[in-house]
């Protein structure tokens, strides 16, 4: 049994989950640590954007910090982060390129980089656009954990320097996402924040379709769409869903639609949390297609893949039997390799081991 770890994770936030992912992510990966018998200490930066939207202010979890003075969080915690087990940066951390030239040069046990946005970072980079990480940085972190897997992970060490670069998916609290019962109320929703490459394909997936059968009922959930988007009557708009209410919304929709990034198609093999949360929840997911998606849920059995509105509109069509059914297979899937419990003993491992753990399949929460 391996021993009780002390991790110090530099987050981008777990107090708000405000037009982010990182927050659901991080809470149902740390909650699994802490209840796996592991100490986790929290740093957060203190921004006015999520100050005003906090939905899980006090965690009771791990150590949380907000603080607002880079000097001073690391001055105060430096005993902490020598002695602690592994000390990991997020991606989208303010001031992360700062941060990890001066935990370099602290001589930690295990300085780790946590990717929750590994395509978008490395499309970013290969655009000169150093945010939160440069690219001298990476060759730096003794793993490397990805958002994505598959041909991703070859890459990082391959292109990009990267010692040891690891899986880490996104995951789902099992306990908090499941089906709560609610009648339908919607036939096709969609949970997300405004990103103008996938509001492309909500265009396509969602609002056409809408258009196309106005006797039926849609909704959209998230923040900062352009106040000039033309949505059809039949389409419900929710500014911001805390995570607390997102087993309701899912529960509440005959389908869910999952729609991703130009970056992440390109990269493939990376799940969003939305797409485990809706499907804990056994919901029947809609989405447009990407590689590895189909290795992780069967087309027509777990998950449709769809390509156009008429492929959504015909989904919509099915009878309720098979929608049941669709939802059913991708719970299972979900809760048999892809919870914060599975992601907490994967990030252990990693974390306990020298070198990369044995192939798994995707199924089983790594793809290859």
């Amino acid at each position: 049994m391996t021993a009780p770890l002390d991790i110090v994770i530099f987050g981008l936030s777990l107090t708000s989950s405000w037009g982010n992912g990182h927050a659901t992510t991080y809470r149902a990966l740390i909650r699994a640590l802490s209840e796996q018998g592991h100490r986790v200490l929290f740093l957060e930066r203190d921004v006015p954007w999520y100050a005003g939207q906090r939905d899980l202010p006090e965690p009771g979890f791990c150590e949380l910090e907000l603080y607002r003075d880079l000097d001073a969080v690391l001055t105060r915690h430096t005993d902490r982060l020598r002695a602690a087990d592994a000390v990991i940066v997020g991606s989208y951390v303010p001031d992360g390129i700062e941060l990890i030239d001066r935990l370099s040069a602290m001589d930690l046990r295990q300085l780790c980089f946590y990717d929750i946005d590994t395509p978008v970072t490395l499309a970013r980079l290969e655009r000169g656009d150093e945010d939160y990480l440069a690219r001298r940085q990476i060759p730096r972190f003794d793993i490397y954990f990805s958002f994505s897997g598959g041909r991703v992970l070859d890459r990082l060490e391959r292109d990009w320097g990267a010692r040891r670069a690891e899986a880490l998916y996104c995951s789902v609290d099992g306990r908090r996402y499941r089906p709560t019962g609610e009648a339908q109320v919607w036939d096709l929703g969609y949970l997300g924040t405004y990103s103008p490459d996938r509001q492309v394909r909500l265009d396509e997936l969602l609002i056409e379709p809408a258009r196309a059968l106005p006797d039926r009922r849609f909704v959209v959930a998230g923040p900062q769409y352009p106040a000039d988007i033309d949505w059809p009557a039949n389409v419900e708009r929710i500014e911001h869903l805390p995570p607390e209410d997102h087993a309701s919304f899912y529960s509440r929709q005959r389908f869910t639609l999952n729609v991703t990034r130009d970056d992440m198609i390109a990269a493939g093999w990376s799940p969003s949390v939305r797409l485990f949360e809706a499907a804990a929840c056994a919901a029947p997911v809609i989405s447009d297609a990407w590689p590895g998606l189909t290795d992780l849920f069967p087309d027509g059995e777990a998950i449709i893949v769809a390509g156009s509105s008429a492929d959504v509109i015909a989904a919509l069509q099915q009878p309720k039997g098979t929608a049941r059914a669709i939802g059913a297979q991708v719970q299972r899937i979900v809760g048999q390799g892809h919870t914060g419990d599975a992601r907490a003993r994967e990030l252990v491992r990693a974390l306990s081991t020298d070198a990369s753990p044995p192939a798994e399949t995707f199924l089983e929460g790594t793809m290859q």
